[in-house]
């Protein structure tokens, strides 16, 4: 009886261990998809905008993949992928920025700098995170006429979807990979 007894909890000892090894590198594994590279440009300029590092996370893993020389199919740049005309709207809410130019837009902190500036400033204007990302991708303009369409803002502040499936499709893609971050770090 008493080796039977052994056994068991030697039996219960190993699968919990198992167990515990699984949940560790299934932890490891997403952190894998799910990188913080880049760290102490994206936690420094987060903070200074006062805005969520997850999402910050999420839009350079979904924009670039992390990856600091993307160029998209449109000319948008490095890791946010800004496009020169919004690396310019930026620079001019940026006082005393005169030295940087768009081909700055490779260097990583320059850009996560602008990018997580540009994330700030669409927060601030929209007010609402889905209206923000919303605008990153869609256009500010395009979010401000679909706000005033009940059709896809029954209240004029929130989205609840957009005529652009592409849109629709980025806003779900950033949102999941926001909270794979909360849930992750």
């Amino acid at each position: 009886m008493k080796k039977h007894k052994v056994i068991w909890i030697s039996v219960a000892v190993a699968l919990f261990i198992c167990a515990l090894i699984a949940v560790l590198l299934s932890v490891h594994i997403r952190r894998g998809m799910y990188p913080q590279k880049y760290q102490e440009h994206v936690e420094k300029y987060a903070q200074e905008y006062q805005v969520d590092v997850n999402l910050v996370y999420a839009v350079i893993r979904t924009e670039s993949g992390f990856d600091p020389n993307a160029v998209s199919e449109v000319g948008a740049r490095g890791l946010l992928q800004l496009m020169e005309e919004t690396f310019q709207w930026v620079q001019s809410k940026q006082p005393g920025d005169d030295g940087v130019t768009y081909d700055d837009m490779f260097d990583p902190e320059t850009n996560i700098r602008y990018g997580t500036k540009l994330l700030s400033l669409l927060i601030e204007e929209f007010g609402d995170a889905d209206a923000a990302i919303a605008a990153y991708h869609g256009g500010w303009g395009n979010v401000k006429a679909w706000l005033k369409d009940e059709r896809y803002s029954p209240d004029g502040v929130h989205l609840e979807t957009t005529p652009l499936k592409s849109t629709n499709h980025y806003i779900h893609k950033i949102n999941q990979a926001r909270r794979a971050y909360a849930s992750l770090y």
